[in-house]
């Protein structure tokens, strides 16, 4: 399919860059969303909470959305994608990883960019459930989660899975740690660090004798933290070879169903030329729409619909299908 150079967004004229663009949505949009919350145990008896939204006049398919880094399902690029979703007819099913829904996890790890076993384990859950009509929606870490996923199942992937859409992915996940540590982008790494740090003492806490908390203090950037903790906790060695395991261009390639990747120029924390546009210009099923604006998981449109709905919104109904 064809790399699509996209001018369909317009931004607010008052959201002048990708900074704003994405900060600006993060602070001021408010989408409540009257979730469900459900939890399930994991085969290593940890826990996961989902997220349920059921709409009234459901078509029986459902669309699982991948948080971003981070974040969790009460995200505004979560809630607005659920309630445009549900006002179209879809059952939206939201899912907190390891560690984000407000509560620390019970087990030594947590969740990483690569991290496809909680996303087949949610997966699993909805098929019992009697969903034969699956949609996978991720949001940057949650989107090259879902096309790490979609790699790997390649053409073995369950047929109940028909599409997927995902937005602002960092899918070469050592250029964008690069990135993030740049001048500019250190409010965001001050950001993702701090809320990381209070994870990380409370694994300490539980697990004195495999994370040491005061190893924090060498953590200056991004691949300190995935050096130090991520990777060996994961059983990675090092950042290095946790980024490169577990960046989703070293696993488009081998995507077999219709997929959409949106991803914007100005997004501050992936730079597009970063992204494998030579390997998906010549894939049959895979999109890959790169909008002038938009910034990181931002996608506010000049003129917001009667429904509230952002641009990334539209987007994701026009490539789904309406029922």
């Amino acid at each position: 399919m064809p790399v699509i150079y996209s001018t369909a967004l317009q931004s607010p004229f008052w959201l002048p860059n990708g900074h704003f663009q994405s900060i600006y949505p993060s602070l001021f949009r408010k989408t409540p969303v009257p979730y469900v919350r459900e939890r399930i145990t994991t085969p290593d008896n940890d826990f996961l909470d989902l997220d349920w939204l059921t709409a009234t006049k459901s078509n029986h398919k459902l669309v699982i959305l991948s948080h971003g880094l981070e974040g969790n399902s009460t995200r505004q690029y979560v809630t607005g994608m659920a309630n445009s979703l549900s006002q179209s007819g879809y059952d939206v099913l939201a899912w907190n990883y390891r560690s984000c829904s407000q509560e620390i996890n019970r087990q030594v790890r947590f969740y990483h960019s690569g991290e496809t076993t909680d996303l087949q384990l949610v997966i699993n859950h909805a098929l019992a459930k009697g969903y034969n009509d699956i949609c996978l929606m991720g949001f940057s870490l949650g989107g090259n989660v879902t096309l790490k996923y979609l790699g790997e199942q390649a053409e073995n992937i369950n047929p109940a899975i028909k599409k997927a859409v995902v937005f602002s992915v960092p899918m070469d996940l050592g250029a964008c740690s690069t990135n993030i540590g740049e001048p500019q982008n250190r409010l965001y790494l001050w950001k993702f660090l701090r809320t990381l740090k209070t994870k990380i003492k409370a694994k300490s806490a539980l697990f004195p004798d495999k994370i040491k908390f005061e190893s924090y203090s060498q953590v200056k950037n991004f691949w300190d933290f995935d050096h130090i903790y991520t990777g060996p906790i994961h059983g990675f060695d090092g950042a290095t070879d946790y980024y490169n395991r577990n960046s989703a261009k070293y696993f488009v390639d081998a995507i077999s169903i219709p997929t959409l990747i949106v991803n914007a120029q100005n997004d501050p924390l992936v730079p597009y030329q970063s992204l494998p546009i030579a390997v998906i210009e010549t894939m049959s099923n895979v999109t890959l729409e790169l909008t002038e604006e938009g910034g990181h998981c931002g996608f506010r449109p000049r003129q917001v619909n009667k429904n509230g709905a952002y641009w990334s919104e539209q987007r994701a109904l026009a490539f789904l299908g309406h029922c």
